[in-house]
Order: structure tokens, then sequence, then C-alpha cells
């Protein structure tokens, strides 16, 4: 009783795909197919019967992805009066189509539509069955074809769940680490608040031009905290990023408490072996923010695993940074050619390495782009030098 429960109250897909041409370039396909056998085919009686009832119903397929039932209900039931007019079940070959309205129906369906869709086909061919329209081996094969149909749906429908689910699990961990990247920029800006207003208090009453002047560092490095507060806040202002019901596994407790990565880190990224890594810095990397150093850093260093992991035959990888007036550019290429087809999409074909990558930049007010040139491939990344507005 669980389990049909469970299938009742699965919910429908998200955001079906809108129509578009194809879908009604499917529908013309449809439509010609019946035309030229109600010419081709003189032999079967009720010929035009049959055109005009594929040519009423094909449009059907236009609405399959947002009423998945209703198009099932509409196409299974009225396609039964010619056959009650004909005294046979209908003959075109055209008539496949209702197949495809099967498919989205387990494909885009909720479950009580697939329930209803899949007790009104049975219901019409069971129908068809009793007015001996159909034999055993008629049904027979019906229903294998019918259950091959509902399976390809099923399949698709969850594995492009899996896939979105994997997608959004990516995007939640690059939250997550942003967010404790900011969190150890502001921890270092209360910290130097505190130290200064002690030794401001320490020497105030003998020294009131020592104090004055840690109240002025009290105020700048409160004012860096702020913004980078504020930036925290806006990351973390996300519904779906929810901690793990009693605090989730830590892989790693030293990366976790380790102090979080910086522009300057980038330098470090230089390998003298094949394939090389050739670092060039240019600008002051005390211009930018900590918080889009860091996330400088880390698309480079993400950006430089990924080459070294997929570039075929690399020798060499280039990471350029470029700190300007009001941003800090980052360009990493190879020389590795041609992509290799990763066997799950994968970073080159815009996986989730890429997903994560963009999804830091955009949190921080940048874009990320990703694709093949001349030579390889080539990861490019423009960020505000104080982060997102």
């Amino acid at each position: 009783m669980s389990a049909i429960r469970s299938v009742w109250d699965e919910p429908r897909p998200a955001d079906p795909p809108v129509r578009v041409w194809r879908d009604w370039v499917l529908v013309a396909v449809v439509v010609a197919g019946a035309m030229i056998e109600a010419v081709a085919r003189s032999d079967v009686q009720g010929r035009w019967l049959e055109l005009a009832t594929v040519v009423v119903l094909a449009p059907t397929l236009l609405w399959r992805r947002t009423h998945p039932l209703a198009t099932v209900v509409v196409a299974f039931v009225a396609s039964t009066v010619p056959a009650l007019v004909l005294g046979r079940d209908l003959a075109f070959a055209s008539n496949v189509f209702m197949l495809v309205l099967a498919y989205a129906l387990f494909r885009w369906g909720s479950g009580r539509a697939m329930v209803l869709g899949t007790a009104v086909v049975l219901a019409k061919m069971g129908a068809n069955a009793a007015l001996g329209f159909l034999t055993l081996a008629d049904v027979g094969i019906g229903c294998l074809i019918l259950g091959s149909t509902f399976a390809l749906g099923l399949a698709l429908r969850y594995r492009s769940g899996a896939r979105r689910r994997e997608r959004e699990q990516v995007v939640l961990l690059e939250r997550e680490r942003l967010a404790r990247d900011l969190h150890d920029v502001v921890g270092h800006h209360i910290s130097a608040v505190a130290v200064r207003a002690q030794a401001g208090l320490a020497v105030s009453q003998t020294d009131p031009g020592a104090a004055a002047d840690s109240l002025r560092v009290i105020e700048e490095q409160a004012s860096l905290a702020l913004a980078e507060m504020r930036m925290l806040v806006r990351v973390l202002r996300s519904d779906e990023l929810r901690p793990a019901e009693g605090g989730g596994d830590r892989a790693d407790e030293a990366d976790e408490l380790a102090p979080g990565p910086t522009l300057a880190d980038v330098e470090r990224l230089a390998d003298p072996t094949t394939p090389r890594v050739e670092v060039d810095l240019e600008g002051d990397p005390a211009r930018v923010s900590a918080a889009v150093g860091g996330a400088v850093q880390r698309i480079a260093q993400e950006s430089v695993t990924n080459a070294r992991r997929h570039a075929r035959g690399a020798t060499r990888i280039t990471v350029r940074v470029t700190v300007g007036e009001t941003s800090v550019r980052l360009r990493v290429s190879d020389d590795g050619g041609a992509p290799v087809p990763p066997s799950h999409g994968g970073y080159r074909h815009g996986g989730y390495g890429l997903a994560g990558m963009r999804e830091r930049a955009a949190l921080l007010g940048g874009t990320l782009d990703a694709g093949p040139d001349a030579a390889g491939w080539t990861v490019e990344a423009v960020l505000p030098i104080s982060g997102a507005a």
C-alpha cells in the first residue's frame, strides 16, 4: 500500500520544456504521413475517416509536456469513436504518434497522472479486445510496446532528476566553501579590531595620539568587516542551503580549519613538471578584497587541475591574472588540442566543475566563460575587485 501511495504522490518534474519548433515539425510529419497513407493505401476502407482522426488528434502533441494526462485521455478515448464506426482498430501507421503521448505521460506527468493515464490506455486496449478488434497476440504485443514506452519515459525522468540533484549538490558545496572563506575574512577583521581596541585602551591615558590612531584603524577594519559580512549574508540567503542533520561528515578537519586562500597564492600553482604551469600575476594583489582573491585562486586551481586531467597531450598550462582598476581578470589556457570526451559529461562539456566555478564567480558579481580555442581550452573569469555590489 505504501508503494502505491508513493507512486500516487509522485510530483511532476519541475519546469517542463516549453513548446518549440520541433514540436510543430513533429505534428507536420505525422499529418503528412497520414495524408500519404490515405492516398497510397486505397485498399483500406474508411481511410479518409482515419486521415481525419489523425489530423484532429495529432495537435495534442503540442501539449504533451504541459498536460500529459489530458492529451492521453483525449487521444486514446477519441480514437475509439472511428474504430467503432469502422468496426475495426485503426490501421494507419501514423497512429504511432500516440506512443509519444504515452511516453510523455511517464516522462512529464505526476504520479496520479501516470496511474490514471495507464488505466485509460489499458481500458481502450481491453475494449478493443472485447469488441474483437484485437486478438490475444495483438494485446500481448501491444502491452509489450506500451511497457517499453512507459519504461523509457521513467528512465529518462529519473536520469534527469538525478543529474539535476547532482548539479544542485555541486552548487551548494561551492556556496558552503565560499561562505567559509568569507567567514575567515570577517574573523580576521574582527580580530584586528579587538587587538587595536585593547591597545588603544592601554595607551589612552598616557598617549591620546596613539589611541586616536587605534580608533582610525578600528574604523577601517570595521568597515571592511561590514562589507564582507554583507557579502556573506547574500551568499547564505538561500532557502536551499541547509546544514545536514547531525552536522554531516567532515572528510578533512585540517582543510576545514585552514585559512582561506588569497590572490597571491595563485603563484603557488606554478609547476615545472609536464605539463608545466606558468603563472603571470600583473598588478597589486593587495587591492583585491580577500573574498574575491580567494575565489580567483580557487577558480585558477580548479582550472589547472581539470586541464591536467582532461587536456590531451598538453605540455603547458598558462595562468594569467591581471588586476585592473575595477576588476580582476583570470585566464587559464592549455595547449592540449581537442578535449577528451569524459564518461560523465565532465569539466570540458559543461559538467559540474564548470557549474561550481560559474556559481562562485556569479555570487561575487563576476562572470566565467570556458571553451575551446585554437590551441586547446581556455577558462576566463572577470570579477569586481570588491565583490558584488
